[in-house]
């Protein structure tokens, strides 16, 4: 049997397209050849078998690409790349983000040979911890039918991870959303709000930037958000960024990333408000995404279901939150375009 290994770097190539030595419809039987000899050569799932623990191996292979899988969509954002900071911790290990305090000494006028002013001590670091929880879905019949062949790896795998995804995507811009509404964590925050007016919005980057310490601010909003950024001089290259991507890629030297816009769960109102720019600026990713441990497949016997079918949960313990620096590390702001 190959390596645990080159079996899960096939099932996520295979996922994504991206494949070498194979043809995805290849790579999809070599997954499925991969599957059935981790169950012993079974085609079928034997419940016997299922229930002395004899397919684990085949049960591992999945635990592990779905795992990287759901991590490798929520990286394929920009937004996720630009904002957010991922930490994939065993179990056990210290889930602890350290704040430094960045505030500056007062620097005093003396007399000439005197050292008689007031001594000082900045407040050192805080510790922040990420609260985590398990989440969990429950599938059934999805491996019989994969290994018997009614049903090929990638749609096992994309509908489970996608479903991840698409919660953790939310939670994250549910988060956002409410973190600009205030001042957060002692941060410097800087709100404007009215009709669009390009002086306002320098002056609010100016503001922001200031605070961090001169560091860049960056623009985030939904693309029709960005959309309302108008500049009195305008570039060629910023001109082929709105044809090209719908907003400008920099406005006046500040970055502009855009959040995809997402439905409510079960809804189609949006997630995040379309009139709305936050401004940020600082050495670290606000946003913070913990997961804990390593993701578990539980089987469920089928014995023990009335219906007979056969389940299968998926389980991963993660956790977001927003940290950011106090003092002059970091600065954020919200203009709100009415």
């Amino acid at each position: 049997m190959p390596e645990m290994k080159d079996i899960v770097k096939l099932g996520i190539d295979a996922y994504k397209g991206n494949v070498e030595k194979y043809s995805i419809a290849q790579s999809q039987e070599t997954m499925r050849e991969a599957l059935i000899e981790a169950c012993g050569g079974d085609t079928k799932l034997n419940m016997r078998k299922l229930r002395n623990g004899e397919y684990n191996a085949a049960f591992a292979i999945i635990e592990q690409v779905l795992g990287a899988t759901i991590m490798e969509g929520l990286q394929e954002s920009d937004y996720f790349n630009a904002l957010v900071e991922y930490r994939d911790l065993a179990l056990g290990d210290e889930n602890l983000f350290l704040v430094e305090n960045s505030d500056l000494f007062a620097v005093a006028e003396v007399a000439p040979g005197t050292q008689g002013i007031r001594r000082q001590r900045l407040g050192g670091v805080t510790e922040v911890k990420i609260p985590t929880k398990v989440y969990a879905v429950r599938i059934y019949e999805e491996l019989d039918r994969i290994l018997a062949g009614r049903v090929d790896f990638n749609k096992m795998i994309d509908k489970v991870a996608e479903s991840y995804r698409v919660k953790h995507m939310n939670d994250i811009y549910n988060l956002w959303t409410t973190s600009t509404q205030a001042p957060f964590n002692d941060t410097t925050y800087f709100p404007a709000a009215g009709q669009y007016n390009e002086a306002t919005l320098l002056t609010l980057i100016e503001h922001v930037e200031a605070a961090a310490g001169g560091k860049t601010a960056t623009l985030v909003g939904t693309k029709k958000a960005l959309r309302n950024l108008t500049m009195t001089v305008m570039s060629d290259s910023a001109k082929e960024d709105l044809y090209t991507d719908g907003f400008y890629g920099y406005f006046f030297g500040s970055p502009c990333i855009a959040i995809p816009q997402r439905h409510q769960i079960n809804s189609t109102s949006f997630v995040m408000p379309d009139n709305v720019i936050t401004i940020v600026a600082g050495d670290e990713k606000p946003i913070k995404f913990v997961r804990e441990g390593d993701p578990l497949i539980i089987t469920h016997n089928a014995f023990e279901n009335a219906d007979l079918t056969q389940e299968f949960c998926y389980i991963e313990k993660t956790g977001v939150g927003i940290v950011l620096a106090a003092g002059r590390n970091s600065g954020m702001g919200r203009y709100i375009i009415q």
